[in-house]
């Protein structure tokens, strides 16, 4: 008879699995779909917009600030989370995530004044934070040699997750009120991302993965407090401020900006599918959003970071432009809706590249976090579009978003470009410098 030790299946250790090269790929897809769960916090907020107006009278300018304090709390808070992300790893992160972002919606869905609004906006944000930075900080560590396509896949399933749910939302506020629809998806998405959560783990690369050498590359692994005494880093901060920002005040006013183009409620057929042309937009620029983030980051991992931008960012800008241009045509508003999100989506690929590349990859998490509080500062422009937007005018917001986001295009290629290879050379050099 065979002993229960001569019978036992070995348990093959963490460290052996993970140098299977098909695992890092399996913890990269959990991150993607991680991100699609918390997509709607943000892409879904305009369908709520006036629903909530519509109920509280609270004015759509107070609204609007529960999603700039969203963004605010989700962003600058992302470092902290981060440094928590390298040295415990991923799973108590995305956990506490879980917890708090369905909470967030939870409390939206009892929210009966501003300051509870507020609140929620809070727990929801510090929720999105944990999973956000967590996933993304992950794929630069599991990824060294597809850095823009690792980051890029998993900021489309933020861009891109809500589309498939935008449709559903929009129908259960018509039939059920924003209320139940805020308390369904809450808990819905939140016992999802928990689950996830319990399978993830710590990256620990395949042996022989390594940076192409066509990137230029830093040898040297920063610190949060090293990289932000750069002037390559408070650059690239401002860039990503200069584009977000246009981005930002289109995801929070794409609703208002088409109910004063007459355009909100006006049907459209797509492929035989007729729905509120407001609701179809958003559809679109979420798949719009989600689909730049893989393919940008591809290019700028083929042709190089500061290339990739240049053109992305012009492409933002014009966009904006034709949107004031021809905007009050229902084809039109669609169309350049679209490119504004097919432009603005590749910050969430392009940039954490570029963090990883020019102050290296230990401490991954923490310093593309760093830089993704940009968006939060990009956020408080927000409300600014709602005052340059005074009586239904928004060929203001048009040009001011678009002015910067132009600027920063050719910025990105004359000036951070050519500063970033010097400072990534001299640190190599002479490492003792940093």
């Amino acid at each position: 008879m065979m002993t229960q030790e001569a019978t036992a299946v070995p348990r093959r250790p963490l460290g052996d699995v993970a140098q299977n090269p098909a695992f890092r790929w399996g913890q990269l897809i959990l991150g993607i779909v991680c991100m699609g769960l918390i997509a709607n916090l943000q892409y879904g907020w305009t369908l709520f917009v006036n629903p909530i107006e519509a109920k509280n009278h609270w004015g759509l300018s107070s609204i609007q600030l529960a999603f700039s304090i969203f963004v605010v709390v989700e962003t600058w808070l992302v470092p902290v989370e981060g440094w928590l992300v390298d040295r415990f790893g991923p799973r108590p992160v995305i956990a506490a995530g879980a917890l708090m972002a369905g909470a967030g919606w939870v409390l939206n869905a009892y929210a009966d004044s501003l300051p509870l609004l507020y609140f929620a906006a809070i727990v929801s944000g510090l929720g999105a934070g944990c999973v956000y930075g967590t996933c993304v900080g992950n794929a630069l560590k599991w990824f060294p040699d597809r850095r823009g396509l690792a980051a890029g896949l998993t900021a489309a399933g933020f861009g891109a997750g809500a589309a498939v749910t935008v449709i559903p939302i929009a129908s259960m506020i018509q039939s059920s009120g924003y209320e139940h629809t805020f308390l369904f998806f809450g808990i819905l998405q939140g016992a999802c991302i928990f689950l996830i959560a319990m399978v993830m783990v710590k990256p620990r690369l395949p042996k022989g993965v390594v940076a192409p050498s066509r990137h230029v590359t830093t040898k040297v692994d920063y610190t949060t407090p090293q990289m932000v005494k750069t002037s390559v880093f408070w650059l690239t901060y401002a860039l990503f401020v200069a584009v977000a920002a246009g981005g930002l005040m289109a995801t929070a006013q794409l609703g208002p900006i088409a109910k004063d183009y007459g355009l909100s409620k006006m049907p459209i057929n797509l492929f035989g599918t007729v729905l509120p042309l407001l609701t179809m937009t958003l559809a679109i620029d979420n798949l719009a959003n989600g689909f730049t983030r893989p393919l940008c980051g591809f290019l700028s991992d083929r042709f190089g970071r500061e290339n990739t931008m240049m053109v992305v960012f012009i492409g933002e800008g014009l966009a904006l432009l034709g949107m004031m241009e021809f905007g009050h045509n229902p084809v039109a508003f669609m169309t350049f809706a679209a490119l504004i999100f097919l432009c603005w989506g590749e910050l969430f690929s392009i940039f954490p590249a570029l963090v990883a590349d020019t102050f290296g990859v230990k401490n991954a998490a923490a310093n593309a976090g760093t830089m993704y509080t940009a968006k939060g500062t990009a956020a408080l422009l927000v409300p600014l579009g709602s005052i340059l937007s005074a009586g239904g005018n928004w060929d203001r917001v048009f040009i001011f978003t678009a002015a910067i986001t132009i600027i920063a295009g050719v910025l990105s290629k004359v000036v951070l470009e050519p500063m970033r290879r010097r400072r990534i050379a001299e640190i190599n050099a002479d490492p003792s410098r940093v």
